[in-house]
Formats: structure tokens, sequence, C-alpha cells
């Protein structure tokens, strides 16, 4: 049954994962978290952590992770196949239909729709896992730092998670 679980838990997951690698913490915390208890909610934020140093997708590492530790190496075998499943059928079908409907009013305007909630659903999340978090002026400072980066350097994720590790190694 787990991994039946497993993969519905990340079809879901591929299903709804418009807008790219950070619309999907709402959903993987929703069903990993929410639904079925495979990570605390302590440990999704470690986790998060430890997702973002590593390459690769968002998704592929938290299937990784929850499968594995919800039923060892199939567990995780079976939560990347359904994440990865309904994303590689789309993205095939959309190809081959790409030169008709890229020019349609109609999707353009759902696309742009889905933008703007998927920036929604991040901001959300960022702010209940902030609040939840002990902000102390160290942290604070680190949070600053990356932000700071990000707006008004516009400098690579890459560098921001490595710039915040050495800052961290320093004052925490």
């Amino acid at each position: 049954m787990i991994y039946l679980d497993l993969f519905l838990a990340f079809f879901k997951v591929g299903s709804f994962s418009f807008g790219g690698a950070y619309s999907l913490i709402p959903l993987i915390e929703k069903e990993a978290v929410q639904n079925y208890g495979w990570l605390t909610p302590d440990e999704f934020l470690h986790v998060l952590g430890m997702v973002e140093v590593f390459p690769g997708a968002i998704s592929v590492k938290f299937a990784t992770y929850t499968g594995y530790k919800a039923g060892g190496i199939l567990g995780a075998v079976v939560a990347n196949l359904g994440n990865l499943m309904v994303p590689a059928i789309v993205i095939m079908v959309a190809s081959y239909f790409y030169s008709y409907y890229s020019k349609n009013e109609a999707v353009m305007k759902a696309f742009k729709g889905i933008k703007f909630a998927v920036i929604g659903m991040v901001a959300a999340i960022m702010f209940q896992y902030a609040t939840k978090m002990p902000l102390e002026w160290k942290t604070g400072l680190i949070m600053a730092i990356g932000a700071a980066l990000i707006i008004f350097f516009k400098l690579h994720p890459a560098y921001i998670v490595g710039i915040s590790a050495i800052v961290a190694l320093i004052i925490l």
C-alpha cells in the first residue's frame, strides 16, 4: 500500500506542478507532511534546505528522499515514476501542438493566470515557514543577504547558497 500511496502522492505533485520548482513546495508539503506524515514539518524544512544544495529538480529530490524514507529504494523509484509521468506525457503532447496554440489568446491568458497563482503560492509557503522558524538577528541577516543578492545583484542562486553557507559558518 505504501508504494501506491507514494506513487499517487507524487503523481499529484507532478500533475499540478505549474510554474516551476518553487510552485511544487506547497504541493509536496501537503502530501508528504499533512496528508501522509512521511515527513515532519521540521524535517520538511531540513529537506527543503538540503534539496537546494544538491543539483537537480526539486521534485525529483523530494520524491527520492521521501520515497526512500517511506519505502526504501523501491519507494524512491515509485515516487519518482509518479512524479515524472504526467509532466513527461504532457510535454510530449504539448510540443506536438505548440505551434498551433502558441498564438491562442485564451491559452496565453490561462498561463498568465497560472504564473500569478504560483507567485502567491510561493509567497504563502515561504511566509508560513518563515513564521515557524526561530528568527533572531543572525538568521534574519542571512535571509536579508540572500534576498539582497537576488534583488539587487541578480546573483545566481548557486552562489547565494554558497555565500549563505559561508556566512552561516561564520556567524551561527
